[in-house]
């Protein structure tokens, strides 16, 4: 047996409350554990000045910004940038895109494979899953496949996607992305290292946004106008 009395024994950590218990009861039993701890470091700390009681904590919480989104469908969500959102609507009116190539975009995007940025599609996959809805309603208007093939060749002239062999199409992730912060930085530098290390980077994917380089500056790739070369502009990607 030890000669210390009961009262200078090492106190044993309190349990912590049931499960079962009743949140407000869980969450005050928290505090005084709280409460307790800290008092027992400020003695700790200072063994000279005697027992120092703790008179109150604060505690200062909101809302859970974890909680899941809530969206329509059953098919989860994808972050998008808003100034290309914008820039979609501004390309449509302006008869720089056509719908059809929207309409192609919008249906790969929403098809990724979460945390790649890759859709494995066909084109006639895409041209059967774009009538889908058509197909229940008669006489509407319905996509073919030459159209399909058509759009996939512009938006990928346009950077919007990326043909990844296979059948698979890469969507540009710094547009449309399905996936957390991570897994797209993750896809961008898996990208970056399969492009040749002397290449220009503003005509390599996903860097390039068209057409015709519109609103570059967003990229933020170190680079204003006058230090971009007049013949990189609009160029194509040939590697």
């Amino acid at each position: 047996m030890t000669s210390d009395s009961p009262s200078r024994q090492p106190r044993r950590p309190r349990a912590l409350p049931s499960p079962t218990a009743p949140q407000g009861a869980v969450f005050n039993d928290l505090l005084s554990l709280l409460g307790e701890q800290l008092g027992q470091q400020a003695q700790a700390a200072d063994p000279k000045s005697g027992h120092r009681k703790v008179k109150s904590v604060t505690v200062e919480y909101g809302t859970d910004a974890r909680s899941a989104h809530d969206f329509a469908g059953p098919s989860g969500y994808s972050l998008a940038s808003n100034w290309f959102t914008q820039l979609m609507a501004q390309l449509l009116v302006a008869k720089r895109v056509t719908v059809s190539q929207v309409c192609v975009f919008l249906f790969v995007a929403g098809g990724q494979t979460p945390g790649t940025g890759l859709a494995e599609y066909t084109q006639q996959e895409i041209t059967d899953g774009l009538n889908e809805l058509a197909a229940k309603i008669p006489d509407s208007k319905r996509i073919t496949r030459p159209t399909v093939n058509r759009a996939v060749r512009r938006l990928c002239d346009l950077r919007w996607l990326e043909q990844a062999g296979n059948g698979r199409l890469r969507l540009n992730v710094t547009l449309w992305f399905r996936g957390g912060s991570a897994a797209q930085h993750d896809v961008l530098a898996e990208i970056r290292a399969s492009q040749p290390e002397e290449a220009d980077p503003l005509t390599l994917f996903p860097n390039q946004i068209g057409p015709d380089l519109v609103h570059q500056e967003e990229l933020d790739l170190g680079l204003d106008d006058s230090e971009v070369p007049m013949e990189t502009r609009g160029k194509r990607r040939t590697g």
